[in-house]
């Protein structure tokens, strides 16, 4: 599965620097994603603190085919990583 195929959904928040970090390191990959603001809306904390067990942002979310992977902490080496085909160096 090339990174292309794979989606991408990040849950983050207007002012979050992480949250600003992991947005350019997608778009500087040309790696589409779906942007989830989570600010002034709990209960799509309340949707994180069901999932993952906590309400901070970013969360990023990698996969497809109905199979994600859940970042719960900024790591770009690790999102570079499940975003990698498989085979290929992850370049961060």
């Amino acid at each position: 599965m090339s990174s292309s195929s794979k989606k991408v959904v990040l849950w983050s928040k207007t002012g979050c620097h992480f949250c600003g970090e992991v947005k350019a390191f997608l778009t500087s990959r040309n790696q589409p994603f779906v942007n989830i603001e989570v600010e002034g809306n709990d209960v799509l904390r309340d949707v994180l603190e069901a999932k993952y067990g906590i309400r901070h942002v970013p969360v990023i979310e990698v996969g497809g085919e109905g199979k994600f992977e859940a970042l719960l902490e900024p790591d770009l080496e690790k999102l570079a990583a499940l975003l990698a085909q498989p085979g290929e160096a992850a370049a961060v």
